[in-house]
């Protein structure tokens, strides 16, 4: 393992990155406006289970399949693009169509029974899409490979396993800042009307980036490629 510095600076690293509004972000705090913060950890713990994915991947020497073949990046690529614009065109159907929050908005429900609707989010639901979002994405598998071998000293007895422990260390810092996206985000919807109100244009937005993200990734060229 890393010394006291080198893990420091690897954990330091690590949050600075996952602070970084991003697609995996917006995705949470959607979900966590729209549904609760339920709904938004169901979104934080889908993507973190995809970065366990990429990580055991990596450790296995799959990421560097990738990083070498043009054939493995552009399947990978082309799915995960496809699964972005996909979830980017179901949010924009969900901010073109109303819902029981516009009438809470509105008055025409008590805003009381805005407590339920929490409950109908198909949790499970947000919990695979995060996931497919986040493991469909080469991107993902390429940065394991770049960012956590710099940490790991030549000559190290057992890189794989080291590989593998300081990827689940990464994955668990991010998860505790994307649940705190969620719980954020979650907190302000529920204490701000103007947001309840808004709830269609985040959708809005956050579907539109969804798409920008999923046409850059199908843009985006192998490793070596010009």
């Amino acid at each position: 393992m890393p010394d006291t510095a080198q893990l420091l600076l690897f954990i330091t690293a690590g949050l600075v990155l996952n602070l970084t509004p991003g697609p995996d972000v917006m995705y949470i705090v959607a979900h966590a406006v729209r549904g609760g913060a339920r709904a938004g950890v169901a979104a934080a713990l889908g993507i973190a289970a995809g970065c366990l994915v990429h990580v055991a991947a990596a450790a296995l020497g799959v990421s560097a399949l990738l990083a070498t073949s043009a054939t493995a990046f552009a399947l990978l690529k082309w799915a995960g693009a496809f699964y972005l614009v996909w979830v980017g065109v179901q949010m924009l159907r969900a901010a073109l169509r109303p819902d029981a929050t516009d009438n809470i908005a509105a008055g025409a429900i008590p805003a009381s029974a805005g407590a339920g609707l929490d409950a109908q989010v198909p949790r499970a639901a947000v919990w695979r899409r995060g996931f497919l979002t986040n493991v469909l994405n080469p991107k993902v598998a390429l940065f394991f490979l770049a960012f956590v071998p710099q940490f790991i000293a030549p000559g190290t007895a057992q890189p794989g396993l080291v590989f593998l422990l300081l990827g689940l260390l990464f994955t668990v810092n991010g998860l505790l800042v994307c649940v705190g996206w969620a719980l954020a985000a979650a907190w302000a919807a529920r204490r701000a009307g103007a947001l309840q109100r808004a709830l269609r244009w985040l959708d809005g937005v956050a579907g539109g980036l969804f798409i920008v993200f999923g046409v850059r990734l199908a843009l985006t060229q192998a490793p070596g490629a010009r």
